[in-house]
């Protein structure tokens, strides 16, 4: 069991707090490197002349390489000082993002992408910090304020990533994105505290350590369960709105899918307000709004998902339902410990995209099985059982 330690002094976590919205923007600027292939995926596999099917491998390199960094180098965050470490996989993922540009081969990029996926893992590194610069009672805040910049990251790498390459090409696109993460290297050394670990502990016993703190916290247990099932939910819908709306009650293309990404905006505006929620209401409560809306999309989606304007509500609901839950929920965690907080995202965040790739997994045999009525109903099933374990967990708990 973790004995929580306090947050920094007050006076200090104010002077720090003008930190907020810059640190924001590292994590959106961070996190779109791993968003900017998929729009250009078409375009480089007529580059490299290979099939749509193997040039998918560039996302999927991208995404275990993320995996791998968030294993390998988000538990440093607890080891090495913080703003050295910041600063070289910013560098890291600059230079990933030039060998990308430059790739004579496909496999050549695909190594590069797992590179770039590995050190863009310094967001999980970074969005634990919100809670430091400020003072107690304020870490929702703190957290929506951070994730508002990186929801926005998520959300404009792809609209920018198409824009540029409808331009200048989809290497152009690796090159610019390489230029403004080497900006933020200077940026970040400026802005920037130093950041020592709040213990001393090798990259071993970090490693080591991750799975003692598993079994040894039940809020982390029920934290990463929650998010795990409400991702694996979330993720059972954008999994599949391309096979629906290719379908023939709505005869829509890739671009009309792709243009639903754009109602994400709802779920990066609501961040901010849910975490100012969790602070003044308690986390679980926030945490349990978020899954009942969670469902409530699923109805109106299950309805009313056969008329487009059902489907944009749906897909708004939902998406404030996601952010809202994750605020709320990745909030408690961090109040655990100040000294294993990266280790602690580190087995949150693994948790919650091995919920994802189950819910994706499954919800395409959904589809394949029972259409949209399938999905439909694996996502209401997923979010349900979350919302069951958190009231289970209130009960326990006693509050």
């Amino acid at each position: 069991m973790l004995t929580p330690i306090p947050p920094l002094d007050p006076p200090i976590a104010r002077a720090r707090r003008g930190l907020l919205p810059f640190l924001g923007l590292a994590c959106g600027a961070s996190v779109a490197t791993i968003y900017y292939n998929q729009p250009l995926l078409a375009e480089i596999s007529r580059a490299f002349h290979v099939s749509h099917g193997r040039g998918g491998t560039v996302a999927v390199a991208t995404q275990l390489g993320y995996a791998a960094g968030i294993l390998l180098f988000v538990p440093l965050g607890d080891v090495l000082e913080r703003r050295k470490l910041i600063l070289e996989l910013f560098a890291a993922v600059s230079l990933a993002l030039m060998a990308a540009y430059l790739a004579p081969s496909f496999w050549i990029l695909v190594a590069a992408s797992v590179a770039i996926g590995m050190a863009a893992s310094v967001t999980h590194i970074m969005v634990p910090l919100a809670q430091e610069l400020v003072g107690p009672g304020q870490s929702g805040r703190a957290l929506g304020t951070v994730m508002t910049g990186l929801l926005l990251g998520v959300l404009l790498g792809r609209t920018a990533s198409g824009a540029v390459s409808d331009v200048l090409g989809w290497r152009f696109v690796f090159l610019l994105a390489a230029a403004s993460t080497a900006a933020f290297v200077p940026l970040l050394w400026w802005r920037l505290p130093v950041l020592p670990p709040a213990q001393r502990l090798s990259y071993g016993a970090a490693l080591r350590s991750l799975w003692d703190l598993a079994r040894g916290e039940p809020l982390l247990r029920e934290a990463s369960t929650i998010g795990s099932l409400a991702f694996a939910s979330f993720i059972a819908f954008w999994t599949n709105v391309a096979f629906f709306l290719g379908s023939p009650h709505y005869r829509l293309g890739a671009a009309a899918a792709g243009s639903f990404g754009l109602l994400g905006a709802g779920g990066a505006l609501i961040a901010s307000p849910a975490g100012r929620l969790a602070d003044r209401y308690g986390s679980r409560r926030i945490l349990a709004l978020a899954l009942a809306l969670m469902s409530l999309a699923y109805l109106i989606l299950w309805v009313f998902g056969y008329h487009i304007a059902g489907l944009i509500a749906g897909v708004i609901a939902l998406d404030i339902a996601q952010q809202s839950m994750q605020i709320s929920n990745q909030s408690r965690i961090f109040t655990l410990s100040r000294a294993a907080r990266s280790r602690l995202n580190t087995i949150y965040m693994i948790l919650f995209f091995l919920g994802g790739a189950l819910g994706s997994a499954l919800s395409a045999v959904a589809w394949s099985r029972w259409q949209w009525t399938g999905v439909c109903a694996w996502g209401l099933v997923l979010s349900a059982l979350a919302w069951l374990r958190n009231m289970y967990g209130a009960r326990a708990s006693g509050r």
